[in-house]
């Protein structure tokens, strides 16, 4: 299993729950989440994707922790089996 299926299994996921993860690109702001995930009821989070078993770039970490402190969830997915409990929690 690689970062690209976990990718693709999380935006089938978000969809099936009435939602869009769209790719999150920002050129001049390296180290930014890999996609957003945005739900119904105005509902917004980022996930950074990584292959099992990988852990984000310290850079990556600074730009979560940015992102946490700004008031947003963000979630480091590196298996399918976590994408239900993090949907369930969006919804909650």
């Amino acid at each position: 299993m690689n970062e690209k299926f976990i990718e693709q299994k999380l935006a089938t996921a978000v969809k099936t729950k009435g939602g869009i993860a769209p790719k999150f690109v920002s050129p001049s702001f390296a180290g930014m989440p890999d996609r957003l995930i945005l739900m119904p009821h105005g509902v917004c989070a980022f996930a950074e994707l990584k292959a099992p078993g990988m852990h984000p770039r310290a850079l990556q970490v600074a730009r979560h922790e940015m992102l946490r402190r700004l008031g947003f969830r963000v979630y480091v997915i590196d298996g399918i089996e976590q994408i239900g409990g993090i949907l369930d929690e969006l919804a909650g």
